[in-house]
């Protein structure tokens, strides 16, 4: 009852860089949010270490927009792929903010 489907998303990085972006999922609780995008790779990686980059910055950058305007909450990010189905949480993302 608390998630948002294809959520639009635009927003500073930094002071300078603009984002535009649509969150798959955003899951807004009491005291954090939960941010998933769906990723249809084939093979999905097996490994969080096997991500590729591009969506590590991808979630690292909606992570710094939301931040933005839920700065009292947790921000969790993970991506969810459908080949299996199987949640990663992502716990080492670049600090874009």
């Amino acid at each position: 009852p608390h998630a948002l489907a294809e959520v639009p998303l635009t927003g500073f990085l930094g002071h300078n860089r603009i984002l535009s972006g649509q969150i798959d999922r955003l899951v807004i609780l009491p005291n954090k949010i939960l941010i998933v995008d769906f990723k249809t790779n084939r093979p999905s990686p097996l490994n969080a270490a096997d991500i590729p980059a591009i969506y590590l910055r991808q979630m690292a950058s909606y992570r710094a927009v939301i931040s933005r305007i839920y700065r009292d909450r947790e921000i969790l990010c993970g991506l969810l792929w459908t080949d299996e189905p199987r949640l990663v949480l992502l716990d080492n993302l670049p600090n874009l903010a």
